[in-house]
């Protein structure tokens, strides 16, 4: 009774050795994004852009709620290449005295005036202020930060000259500081249009003051259709009037009719800091993404309510790896979030945004089904609900399991019949085999046979250490290999053994 307890000890023991030194030869590998190596190219993004993370490495963060450049946008400044602050629009700079600073409200950088003469550009034919004749809505916006708010500073300024019935009229489009507000003036910018004073003239001003050292949100906007032109703040307007025959709504609206095309001056006068200057040909509207400060101020949210995120290309480890766990390092301020997203296959051929199917994953957690030659991972960034805060992601570990090869066989031999070849060879002296692939060719290194009636090269013989291959040709030469596959998962072949060779022949019994 005693001698069967130590033989069933003995033989626990065993399988307990067996089963480690089989995980043993698995082999746990990591995959970082981000961190010191910095991020990869992503295959798509929305929304976010780069910042500091934790160590000074670089961080994926939700981008602050810029302009874009879209179907009508005519020229958009944003200031975040010192060479060439215009991002997009057919315009062309004459003067540029701004300097680029990161004390910005959107994105990274902005333009610093120091009232040196600021940024002056010229517009290509088919730009607003590039074409001359009727012209239809536009809209002029930018954010502020003055420093002081001196009066007579400029922060806009356009001067041309047009033909009115064989005469040269004198056409101003300015923005200027007056006692803490910006006033607006326009005059002959309007065809057929006529004030109270029965002049081609129209002002408009603000009503709040303009705070140095603070940002705000300007917008000159004309609409076409109704003849509204307005001056709006921070999201409220402030001054409105109807460039109508009525000078009030209904009555027939006067168009823009711009003149010779002329340079359009941008800070010419101005201490302080600009964001985000756009020239758009349509009237303003306001965005969906608004806040309000504790005054009831409204102005845009800093980072769009609806996030951001990213999708990694097709990260390739080995053939049936297995996705142990996603680990990020992140920082997450309150009401902010990140959630992930990780897919996998033993290609990437004909995958779409929503095959394979996307898993949701937690940092850190034991993962279970996630396997393949490729896998795939994706982040949506989510900011607090006043738009104020967003989280940041500093790199992204991959842990994994990757299957070994298993090793050839380091005895092959080739035997020659009539018609056939019998391939044996000493079974592989790595556990991990489960079992072998015969390859076989007419060409030394090149195993393309097809001719065999057991199949085309390489045929999966199964766990065994000999193998006859038929219906060859006498006569001619036949090369051969060998390779084990893991017996964890066929589809992971290993090295193939040395080549061995046999010329069938019919005398040969």
């Amino acid at each position: 009774m005693l001698g069967n307890c130590i033989r069933k000890r003995l033989l626990i023991i065993a399988v307990a050795v067996i089963c480690t030194n089989s995980m043993m030869n698995l082999f746990a590998k990591e995959v970082v994004l981000g961190g010191k190596n910095g991020w990869p190219v992503f295959q798509k993004q929305e929304n976010i852009t780069t910042g500091k993370g934790r160590y000074g490495y670089d961080c994926i963060q939700l981008a602050s709620n810029s302009f874009v450049f879209d179907e009508y946008t005519d020229l958009l400044i944003d200031f975040e290449d010192a060479v060439m602050p215009i991002s997009d629009g057919d315009y062309t700079i004459n003067k540029n005295n701004f300097q680029q600073t990161n004390q910005t409200q959107n994105e990274k950088s902005a333009g610093l005036s120091r009232n040196m003469g600021g940024l002056s550009v010229s517009g290509k034919p088919g730009s607003f202020f590039g074409s001359e004749g009727l012209m239809g809505s536009f809209s002029i916006e930018f954010w502020l930060y003055p420093s002081i708010v001196e009066n007579g500073e400029i922060i806009l300024n356009w001067e041309s000259s047009r033909n009115e019935d064989g005469r040269l009229v004198f056409q101003v489009i300015n923005g200027i500081f007056d006692k803490g507000h910006i006033k607006w003036e326009l005059n002959n910018i309007f065809d057929m249009y006529l004030n109270s004073a029965g002049k081609n003239e129209v002002e408009l001003k603000g009503s709040s003051k303009i705070i140095p050292d603070a940002w705000s949100y300007h917008v000159l906007s004309f609409d076409c259709e109704t003849g509204i032109l307005e001056y709006v703040v921070n999201g409220i307007t402030e001054d409105i009037t109807y460039i109508t025959t009525e000078r009030s709504e209904g009555g027939d609206v006067s168009l823009v009719y711009l003149g010779t095309p002329a340079e359009l001056e941008i800070c010419p006068e101005y201490t302080g800091i600009l964001d985000e200057f756009r020239i758009l040909r349509r009237p303003y509207s306001a965005p969906d993404f608004q806040s309000a400060d504790n005054a009831g101020s409204i102005g845009h949210m800093q980072y769009l309510p609806g996030g951001g995120r990213f999708v990694t290309k097709p990260i390739m480890v080995s053939t049936g790896s297995i996705l142990n766990k996603l680990d990020a390092e992140m920082n997450i301020p309150s009401q902010t979030e990140v959630c992930y997203y990780v897919r996998s296959g033993e290609n990437f051929y004909g995958w779409t945004d929503t095959y394979p199917e996307w898993k949701p994953v937690e940092s850190g957690e034991t993962l279970s089904g996630i396997t393949g030659l490729y896998f795939q991972v994706a982040a949506e960034l989510l900011p607090d609900g006043n738009g104020e805060k967003t989280p940041a992601i500093t790199a992204i570990s991959l842990d994994f399991t990757e299957l070994p090869e298993p090793l050839p066989p380091f005895v092959v031999k080739a035997v020659a019949g009539n018609g056939s070849v019998t391939v044996s060879w000493n079974y592989s002296v790595d556990d991990t085999a489960g079992g072998y692939y015969l390859y076989y060719g007419t060409r030394p290194g090149e195993y393309l046979g097809r001719m065999a009636i057991e199949g085309e090269s390489p045929i999966n013989v199964g766990n065994t250490s000999s193998f006859t291959v038929t219906g060859l040709e006498n006569g001619k030469i036949y090369y051969f290999a060998v390779a084990a596959w893991s017996a964890y998962d066929m589809r992971v072949v290993g090295k193939l053994s040395k080549e061995v060779f046999a010329r069938p022949l019919a005398r040969l019994k």
